[in-house]
């Protein structure tokens, strides 16, 4: 090695010590972000698209969307969910298939959200709550339906209202005389004798034609 080589790689590694030493010092004066969980579990903030568990969405009354549609049940890769349906009688004399109970494995989930982006009438979503350690795996296995079944009432059919009083018939209008089958012949008309043609002028007359006079010798002659 030469001493240009030796100088050259004996600065390079001072210049990475130099950089290397700067990101530590940075990190020495910034402030920490460590979280203190669970100290801080009431001002913990859990950002909005983390997929935790998931979940039925219940509206005030205590009525869910789910039509037990199984689209969910079909696009789970693992099967993850199972849905069971019942088949109940309506107020209306009619059947109707409804939910009996929607099982979620947590276990075997891998929280893909298939099931919510296929739901059709957004039934379902994923909540961003982390906390489900268990010490059992059977715990792990959920009804999502948890809330005694409620079937929302049939609304009545809507009477129609009351036909309006018919109007008096209008009087025919008065049809003109019917024309006769055959109609009468017409007579028909004599033509008038044509005026007589006038006769044609007659050519003028010509005139005369006058004697040409004599020669003198042949008058001699004569005497």
């Amino acid at each position: 090695m030469t001493i240009t080589e030796y100088f050259s790689s004996l600065f390079k590694g001072l210049h990475s010590l130099i950089k290397g030493m700067e990101v530590t010092g940075k990190e020495l004066v910034t402030k920490k972000v460590t979280e203190q969980y669970p100290e801080n579990r009431d001002t913990l903030q859990i950002s909005k698209r983390f997929r935790g568990t998931l979940q039925f969405i219940y509206d005030d009354e205590g009525y869910h969307k789910c039509i037990a549609c199984k689209s969910c049940e079909r696009n789970c890769p693992n099967g993850t969910i199972q849905v069971i349906t019942k088949m109940i009688d309506l107020d209306n004399g009619k059947k109707k298939m409804v939910l009996d109970k929607y099982m979620y494995d947590l276990g075997s989930c891998t929280f893909c959200d298939l099931c919510v982006l296929t739901c059709p009438t957004n039934a379902i979503e994923f909540s961003n709550d982390f906390e489900q350690s268990v010490f059992r795996r059977e715990v792990l296995l959920k009804q999502l339906n948890y809330l005694p079944e409620k079937i929302k009432p049939t609304p009545a059919p809507a009477t129609k209202p009351a036909a309006p009083a018919a109007a008096p018939a209008a009087k025919p209008a008065v049809e003109p005389a019917a024309k006769p089958a055959v109609e009468p012949e017409k007579k028909e008309a004599t033509p008038e004798p044509a005026p007589a043609a006038k006769p044609a002028a007659e050519p003028a007359a010509e005139p005369e034609a006058t004697q040409a006079p004599q020669p003198e010798s042949e008058n001699n002659e004569n005497k």
